[in-house]
């Protein structure tokens, strides 16, 4: 995989924490292995692994999507965005921007004082481990809504001035150019006639 470059403050942060992040899956497999062994090797098993699993992979989940905005690999549509002229382009960036600004905003004004409660009162999960998962997932997910909201304003100024891209679907096949196969080319396989 190819990044994308870093283009200012903004991209660090949210780089920095992507490269923390990656590593939290094999933190995972890892507990997870243990408690496999441990339940069915020992016959003890733990109090702790699926909720600590369930704990990381929240955080994980979050700041992915911050990382695929920074790296610009989300989902899009480009059937409609590659055939309009630049300033048309320029106006779904905005709109896309203010979409998201719009709904972090929404958010994060909704769900502010549930997540401040949740943190002040250190809300834990109720099991017999009782992490404090509630009181530590829901402010990360209005701080992971500002960084969001954040890194697409500034995704927006650095790709205001670039070139337009333009995608080709074939971009996403992940086939050599030897495996193309052209009209004037017979199929691959046994010769017509010959079973």
């Amino acid at each position: 995989m190819v990044e994308h470059e870093r283009t200012g403050l903004l991209d660090l942060v949210t780089w920095s924490f992507s490269r923390v992040a990656m590593w939290l899956p094999a933190f995972i497999v890892a507990i997870i292995f243990y408690e496999v062994v441990m339940r069915y090797v020992f016959q003890r098993p733990t109090l702790w692994v699926n909720e600590m699993s369930l704990w990381v992979a929240g955080a994980i989940y979050l700041t992915a999507g911050l990382y695929a905005l920074q790296q610009r690999s989300h989902i899009r549509i480009f059937i409609i965005y590659d055939i309009v002229p630049r300033p048309v382009q320029r106006f779904f960036d905005v709109l896309s921007v203010l979409c998201v600004c719009v709904f972090s905003f929404a958010v994060i004004w909704g769900g502010f004082g549930e997540a401040y409660a949740k943190l002040m009162r250190w809300e834990t999960f109720g099991t017999a481990w009782d992490p404090p998962i509630p009181a530590t997932i829901k402010p990360l997910i209005l701080i992971t809504l500002v960084f969001l909201a954040a890194q697409s304003i500034s995704n927006l100024i650095y790709d205001w001035k670039r070139a337009p891209e333009v995608h080709d679907p074939s971009d996403d096949l992940e086939i050599s150019p030897d495996e193309v196969i052209t009209n004037d080319e017979p199929p691959p396989g046994p010769p017509p006639g010959k079973r």
